[in-house]
């Protein structure tokens, strides 16, 4: 990614590693990462708030602003992906 600030990896890594704590048990991979996305969504919809003045200033961006967040996530997701399938042998092998 481009023009990140010297933090940026330091915040994703410390959201990964709580995501990483809260599955144990009955708590699957799969239900930490709803979880995360939820949050992801609603944190976004607050900062997408505190951009306008009223609802109707809000509504009236609706599709704008979430054509911004899929089109930023579709990115990630796909550098992510890539770095994965890239890396896959010494990403996924097991330590024993």
């Amino acid at each position: 990614m481009s023009n990140v600030d010297n933090e940026f990896y330091d915040r994703a890594d410390a959201h990964i590693r709580l995501s990483n704590e809260q599955i144990s048990g009955d708590i699957s991979k799969g239900k930490a990462s709803a979880s995360m996305m939820y949050a992801t969504s609603r944190f976004n919809a607050w900062v997408s708030a505190t951009g306008w003045e009223n609802g109707e200033e809000m509504h009236a961006a609706k599709e704008e602003t979430i054509a911004y967040f899929v089109e930023q996530y579709k990115a990630m997701l796909e550098e992510n992906l890539n770095d994965y399938i890239d890396n896959f042998d010494s990403y996924m092998t097991r330590k024993e």
